[in-house]
């Protein structure tokens, strides 16, 4: 097969939405932290929602982003929470997948913390082929070809392959 038409993994971005800021934020941090064992960002509202008492610039929640061998390690511990199962709508057109787990528990030796609570985290998984490069460089930006973009179907069957992840109708 050719190089450049190999699908990979781009990365798995892992997020927590609190919906505000404060202690609740640094639980969730926390958790972050400890299933992904990597430093989270918080995330901050682009925009104003008077009725949600949202101003723009608030911290709303985090993510950590993982890419490479550690983005693939934790899809192996993130999919079985899910008994290696995942919705066919949650594969988008271009190829990219979300899923979400309602218990940070869930994962291998994570214990229930009184102190920490209860959170759950959207995981999303971003899948690519090479030659991504002419989108973000300075010179000579272009767009991905049609062709060269991973499709609904590749990306299924990329996770069949990968990862034994049955799609679920």
């Amino acid at each position: 097969m050719n190089a450049m038409r190999e699908i990979r993994i781009e990365k798995v971005v892992v997020n927590i939405g609190v919906g505000e800021a404060g202690e609740r934020l640094v639980k969730a941090q926390k958790v972050l932290e400890m299933v992904t064992g990597h430093k989270s960002v918080q995330t901050n509202s682009s925009t104003i929602n008077r009725d949600w008492g949202i101003r723009k610039g608030m911290p709303l929640g985090c993510k950590v982003t993982l890419r490479g061998d550690d983005a693939a390690e934790f899809l192996k511990k993130a999919l079985p929470i899910r008994e290696m199962r995942v919705p066919e709508y949650s594969f988008d057109k271009e190829g990219n997948m979300s899923f979400g787990i309602s218990d940070y528990t869930d994962f291998e030796g994570m214990k229930y913390d009184p102190e920490i609570g209860i959170y759950g985290m959207d995981i999303n998984v971003v899948l690519r082929r090479a030659g991504n490069r002419i989108t973000k460089r300075a010179l000579l930006r272009r767009s991905i070809p049609k062709s060269h973009r991973v499709a609904r179907d590749e990306a299924i069957q990329f996770m069949k392959d990968n990862f034994n992840v049955k799609v679920i109708e």
